[in-house]
């Protein structure tokens, strides 16, 4: 079972050698701690796609192939959550069997799990304008003060996380794998990729 806090920990030690070099093997995850990480290594890219995408200076080019790669990666953070909640519904199975009434949660370990590497990158780059030079005083407090509510916040979802856990392999508590059931990518359900092969 992971443990929440090793989580966030992995989240903001990433975070940080990531953008300090963007080399990352994109071996296939081959257990739950390599899906955790890859799932953030998702949101990573996905940011800094996004980041492109506002860039003044991008072409209509540049922006139509920012949205295929952010349609791209958006797949892949979707369905690493779901490996990640198989993972964990797996590895609480046998405690699930025995409470198959015990009250549902409505949101996944996997949905909770995306939501803090999320927060891991909201974190770093408000710690940075916080302490941009180039930035006004106002400015920097103004990032201060996000900051500290940004932590509190990654604070809380960790220990709701860590609850959630708990008291799934107690059998206090359950959730199921829901599917995210992304239409974009998929040529079968997506009109504008079906009618033009028509």
């Amino acid at each position: 079972m992971p443990d929440a806090s090793s989580i966030t920990q992995m989240h903001d030690e990433t975070t940080l050698a990531w953008h300090g070099s963007s080399e990352e093997k994109n071996t296939e995850p081959q257990d739950l701690s390599s899906l955790i990480r890859a799932q953030h290594r998702a949101n990573f890219d996905l940011w800094h796609e996004e980041d492109k995408a506002r860039d003044p200076a991008a072409t209509d080019h540049d922006i139509a192939q920012v949205k295929r790669n952010i349609d791209r990666l958006n797949q892949r953070r979707n369905d690493l959550v779901e490996q990640i909640d198989i993972a964990l519904l797996a590895s609480l199975q046998e405690a699930l069997d025995r409470h198959p009434d015990s009250p549902l949660h409505s949101e996944t370990a996997g949905m909770m799990i995306d939501r803090l590497s999320i927060l891991a990158l909201k974190i770093f780059h408000t710690d940075e304008e916080a302490h941009r030079a180039t930035a006004t005083e106002a400015h920097r407090q103004r990032n201060h003060d996000r900051l500290a509510l940004l932590r509190e916040q990654r604070t809380d979802l960790a220990n709701a996380l860590y609850t959630l856990l708990q008291d799934a392999a107690a059998g206090r508590r359950r959730f199921k794998l829901y599917r995210q059931m992304k239409m974009y990518n998929d040529p079968d359900l997506n009109p504008l990729i079906y009618g033009k092969k028509a």
